[in-house]
């Protein structure tokens, strides 16, 4: 997703500088140049790009021309994040220390902003202890998340992955099952939704990719009784958020454990 902000940062020299005080970038664009050989500071900042994981986008001098809000961008231009992305081991450690079951949120190329910062509020109230979201094909933390969150994307730890479907079969091993929103699943009432757990909501059109919904253990769906066969992908999340804190806590209740 592309959006005008505050926080574009055009030109080299900017950008290099940016990396230098540890900024983390979400989204590099930068012209197609494959004729021409990038000066030593360019290939440095897409160096340092490609080490942190960055996605980079080569596009023409046209359409970057199109994304420049000074016109002065020196064939680069870059977007800050408005929080900092952390590893998918901190959110485990999140649950650990609050000595509950791990509960995350992960979203198949989620694109929408406002959706995305939706959602992140949504997983910050219910008490979720982070989202996953990937590194391609989705929206990342721009001021518009920031400000559909409403402040949640400071207080929510976001780790950002290469390959969903891999993270998820990862997180497996350490004892987490998934489940993923889709309108053909069973109905949520009647799937276990409790102890460690991964939520996974997919796309606004398309919804949850073959692959990262073969790799789920259960698929859910929402009960619908209108003439309108879906819901906006963040209040299907809200919804399925709280199914699962409804069953946690009932869980918790008859157990003494969540």
């Amino acid at each position: 997703m592309e959006e005008k902000s505050s926080r574009i940062i055009e030109g080299k020299h900017a950008i290099a500088e940016a990396l230098k005080a540890g900024r983390d970038i979400d989204r590099l664009f930068i012209v197609d140049e494959k004729n021409e050989k990038r000066d030593a500071v360019v290939s440095k900042i897409v160096a340092d790009c490609k080490k942190a994981g960055t996605p980079i986008d080569y596009i023409s001098k046209e359409r970057l021309q199109t994304l420049s809000e000074t016109g002065k961008n020196q064939g680069l231009i870059a977007y800050l994040s408005s929080a900092s992305y952390v590893e998918v081991s901190d959110i485990l450690d999140r649950a650990s220390k609050r000595k509950e079951a791990p509960f995350i949120i992960l979203l198949d190329d989620i694109e929408d902003p406002h959706n995305l910062g939706a959602i992140i509020r949504t997983a910050n109230v219910a008490g979720a202890h982070g989202v996953i979201i990937p590194k391609r094909r989705s929206a990342g933390l721009t001021a518009t998340v920031e400000k559909a969150s409403a402040g949640a994307v400071s207080h929510t730890l976001i780790a950002r992955v290469s390959n969903l479907t891999q993270t998820i079969e990862k997180l497996k091993k350490d004892g987490i099952w998934f489940v993923c929103a889709d309108m053909n699943g069973e109905t949520m009432y009647d799937v276990p939704l409790t102890g460690p757990i991964g939520l996974v909501v997919g796309n606004e059109g398309k919804g949850v990719s073959r692959l990262v919904r073969e790799a789920c253990d259960y698929v859910a769906s929402i009960p619908m009784k209108g003439e309108i066969e879906s819901l906006n992908a963040s209040v299907a999340c809200a919804v399925l958020t709280y199914e699962i804190v409804r069953q946690r806590t009932i869980d918790k209740t008859n157990n003494d454990i969540v």
